[in-house]
C-alpha cells in the first residue's frame, strides 16, 4: 500500500442520511421501526422490514391522495376534505374492498338513487298519438 486513502473505507464523521432517504422514501422508516419494535409484533425486527412497510404505506396515502384529489378537483374545490377521500375510496373497487369495514367520519354516502324511487320514463311522442287514437 502507498499509504495514501483509507483503503475503500467510507469517510469518518460524515453527514447522517436517514433511511428512508437511502430508500427514497418521504415516510419514516426509523420511526416504522421503532413501532415495530414497541409493539412486540415480533421478536425481532430485520432491517427491511421497516423499509418495505415504509414503502408499502406511502404508496397506498399516495393512491388515496391523486384520488381523492380529482374528486375535490370535480366538485371544482382546491382542498381534499373527508367528502373526497371516501367518494375515492368507494369508487376505487380495490380501495373499496381493503377498506370495506372503515368509517370515514364526515364522509356521507354515496350518491345513488334507486331505480323504484325514480319517475316513469314517459312514452315518446309518437307512441302517445297512437295510443290516443
Amino acid at each position: 500500500m502507498s499509504g495514501k486513502g483509507k483503503g475503500g473505507r467510507g469517510k469518518k464523521g460524515g453527514k447522517a442520511v436517514s433511511r428512508s432517504a437511502k430508500a427514497g422514501l418521504q415516510f419514516p422508516v426509523g420511526r416504522i421501526a421503532r413501532y415495530l419494535k414497541q409493539g412486540r409484533y415480533a421478536k425481532r425486527v430485520g432491517s427491511g422490514a421497516p423499509v418495505y412497510l415504509a414503502a408499502v404505506l406511502e404508496y397506498l396515502c399516495a393512491e388515496i391522495l391523486e384520488l381523492a384529489g380529482n374528486a375535490a378537483r370535480d366538485h371544482k374545490k382546491s382542498r381534499i376534505v373527508p367528502r373526497h377521500l371516501m367518494l375515492a375510496i368507494k369508487n376505487d373497487e380495490e380501495l373499496n374492498k381493503y377498506m370495506a369495514d372503515v368509517t370515514i367520519s364526515m364522509g356521507g354516502v354515496l350518491p345513488s338513487i334507486h331505480s323504484v324511487l325514480l319517475p316513469k320514463k314517459s312514452k315518446s311522442k309518437k307512441a302517445a298519438v297512437e295510443e290516443s287514437k
